[in-house]
């Protein structure tokens, strides 16, 4: 396949990330998602754990201090979120200039905005059946499955804001819109996979 890069964003329970995945496999390519956050690690000296989080802290707290953390990241007195939002997109830059692969997550398609073999992607799902997932997949209970979606899906959405200053999920954002209520997992695969050979 020519040099593509396929960024997958997702709602919360949408199944987007075991999409994401399938689709790297069946496209015979480099899958990144916690790869990143390892390769944003190696560079920073900083722990996996303050990228894990990045994309799910509320808008609210983005704007809290680093500068008793590590001198490595003490650059221009940005908040951390800001300096771990710096890292993360010079490694996304990195491994899409490297290749073809698919990234979930991180606002990948507004790091690449400007990379011409870019496909991005939102994959999405009504409110039940990601609720239905978050418990049948994710393991959450069930009398607060709706509202750990609904909050996390808010949470992405205030990062995104924040950094790309678009609206996560909205339409004219992305190349291709999913709704994963009305396709199973395979053919969804399916209709991406030839959407991208397409392209």
């Amino acid at each position: 396949m020519e040099h593509k890069v396929i960024t997958i964003s997702r709602q919360y329970g949408s199944g987007g990330r075991i999409i994401a995945k399938r689709l790297a496999e069946e496209l015979h390519i480099p899958f990144y998602d916690n790869e990143l956050i390892n390769l944003a690690a190696e560079k920073t000296g900083l722990s996996a754990e303050c990228f894990q989080d990045a994309e799910l802290v509320s808008r609210g707290n983005l704007l809290f201090s680093l500068t008793s953390f590590t001198p490595m990241m003490d650059n221009y007195g940005l908040p951390l979120n800001e300096k771990i939002f710096l890292v993360q997109s010079q490694v996304i830059k990195e491994v899409a200039e490297q290749g073809s692969c698919v990234i979930v997550g991180r606002s990948a398609d507004y790091v690449l905005a400007d990379f011409p073999h870019c496909i991005n992607i939102f994959i999405y799902a009504e409110v039940q059946d990601r609720v239905r997932r978050a418990v049948q997949e994710y393991g959450l209970e069930s009398k607060h499955a709706e509202s750990t979606v609904l909050r996390t899906d808010k949470k992405r959405a205030g990062y995104y804001n924040y950094f790309a200053g678009k609206k996560w999920g909205k339409t004219e954002n992305y190349d291709l819109c999913i709704n994963t209520s009305k396709m199973s997992v395979d053919d969804v695969v399916a209709v991406l996979k030839d959407y991208i050979e397409k392209r």
